[in-house]
């Protein structure tokens, strides 16, 4: 279960075929191989080895690509961390993982340098920044590859549970942890997506999403796998999203809700451009019931929707369950098993609403140097979600919310998720986010953040009062709505509730 097997396999075997595109640069397996083959070298000459942590903060970009497959064969650790994070949380993460290298991009020279007396661990001769001209004090990636050799690196033996990855968390629900990611995980995520979104070697993939986000791996790995052409844009926008996939003939494509909305609402887009898609999936967070139909009256028969936790747990709806099953996510995936539980941690019946809990071959051995916190989250083997659903009788997924997003009004448990599928259906909305405030009648009450469509136009109070004429209960009945320009993301693009929440409850004591 040796990832780093994978590449040099294509390499010989399909070395003419397109591996990567990025920008203008179209690669085969033979190039991609050289340029990967060039950077494991290098870092081999650094004194890199197997089981080193190597941090990346990069943007989307070919040498990120480069790092993921150039570890897999020397057994290094991929640590991505976003490079949006500022100077304390950058310090704090790459201490947590004992990183002594780091690849990141020449903006990054002004930040790591102000916390380089943090970092005692990281080497001099291992900070290694992308473009040129060369910045005094640190490695230059471009000159570092370029005299390192293309030749295959000294074998490295790797077993299954090898480490691959630390990936953090996004911090949706708390301080990032490291989860361990190995190997044979990868592998899983090779073999299972590949078969579960119908990929072949002659499909064709686009990911314009980060690749730091660990839902990325989820058609990355395939790719390779098979030995597909795998695109990847710099940013999502929607006008290149739908250029790429007519020009390319773009066959699978991962997105997470909110730039499935922004395509939707984009006047480029055009079912005709996108018709060669054949896979259209969404990941990260729940994607409201108006947009799925609205997805797929415009491409039918192309949506899935996976709901899953990087710790190791997955459900998805395959496009032949969408008609019958619209508002599920889906069964297990093939090996896991799922329970719904009660707060004793009882078993539930179908339609009984309680923790989803689960386990199978992609379960995570622990978070990163805390098995407190492991301990907490798997219990007998089964890991807990934290999320609220249940289950129909044939086994299908229907989420509630996340026990943490979920509003206690006057005792009674009241979903965000209930309330924001309504606010959708308003025609001014584009997203919406609802969470709890403090009450002193109540405890909590809820209260709505919401993006308006380009060019839509509508008070606050208007659209509080027409939500609350909707709503089911009384409980549900909006505080208020506050009206943004957008919402607070992580950098797989998902809406942060807490940030969001945190001037409502600061200096109290509250559920952030």
């Amino acid at each position: 279960m040796n990832i780093g097997t994978l590449l040099p396999t294509h390499a010989r075997n399909r070395a003419e075929h397109i591996a990567v595109v990025f920008e203008d640069r179209r690669l085969s397996f033979r190039a991609f191989n050289a340029c990967v083959n060039r950077l494991a070298n290098a870092l081999l000459g650094l004194g890199v080895k197997k089981g080193d942590k190597v941090a990346t903060i990069l943007p989307n970009c070919l040498p990120l690509l480069e790092t993921y497959w150039a570890a897999a064969k020397m057994g290094a650790v991929v640590v991505p961390l976003s490079p949006l994070l500022r100077e304390k949380a950058l310090a704090t993460l790459i201490r947590d993982s004992d990183t002594e290298t780091i690849i990141a991009s020449a903006e990054c020279a002004e930040q790591l340098a102000s916390i380089k007396k943090e970092l005692p661990a990281v080497r001099d001769d291992r900070t290694i920044l992308i473009g040129k001209p060369h910045v005094k004090g640190f490695q230059n990636y471009e000159e570092l590859t370029e005299r390192a050799s293309e030749a295959e690196p000294p074998e490295t033996k790797i077993a299954d549970d090898d480490l691959y990855n630390i990936i953090y968390s996004s911090g949706t629900t708390g301080s990032p942890k490291g989860i361990v990611l190995t190997h044979y995980i990868r592998a899983v995520y090779c073999m299972l997506f590949a078969s579960t979104f119908r990929i072949s070697p002659e499909s064709v993939v686009l990911h314009s999403g980060s690749i730091v986000f660990n839902g990325s791996f989820l058609t990355l790995m395939p790719a390779m796998y098979l030995g597909a052409t795998y695109i990847l844009h710099k940013a999502f926008d929607a006008r290149a999203f739908v250029e790429t996939v007519e020009r390319e003939r773009v066959t699978h494509v991962m997105m997470v809700p909110s730039q499935i909305v922004a395509l939707l609402n984009s006047p480029y887009f055009s079912a005709d451009a996108l018709h060669s898609l054949e896979m259209i999936g969404t990941v990260g967070a729940p994607l409201h019931a108006q947009h799925k139909e609205k997805l797929n009256r415009s491409l039918p028969g192309r949506f899935y929707e996976l709901y899953g936790l990087t710790e190791g747990f997955m459900t998805v709806l395959d496009k032949t369950h969408y008609a019958a099953k619209p508002n599920s996510v889906g069964p297990p995936q093939p090996f896991f098993e799922m329970r719904i539980v009660d707060e004793q941690g009882q078993d539930l019946p179908p339609g009984g609403i309680g923790e989803i809990v689960g386990r199978g071959p992609a379960l995570m051995p622990g978070y990163y140097k805390r098995p407190d916190l492991t301990a907490q989250a798997v219990i007998n083997g089964w890991l807990h979600t934290g999320d609220l659903g249940y289950v129909d009788e044939d086994g299908f997924l229907y989420l509630v919310d996340r026990k943490k997003d979920m509003i206690i009004s006057g005792g009674i448990n009241v979903f965000p998720k209930d309330i924001e599928e309504i606010i959708v259906q308003h025609p001014a909305v584009r997203e919406a986010a609802v969470f709890g405030i403090p009450s002193e009648k109540w405890g909590e009450t809820p209260l709505a953040a919401v993006i308006l469509r380009e060019s839509a136009s509508i008070a606050a109070e208007d659209l509080c009062q027409w939500i609350n004429e909707r709503v089911d209960a009384k409980n549900q009945r909006l505080h208020a709505v506050t009206i943004l320009e957008d919402f607070p993301r992580s950098t797989a693009g998902k809406t942060l509730k807490r940030v969001l929440r945190e001037p409502y409850w600061a200096g109290r004591e509250e559920k952030i």
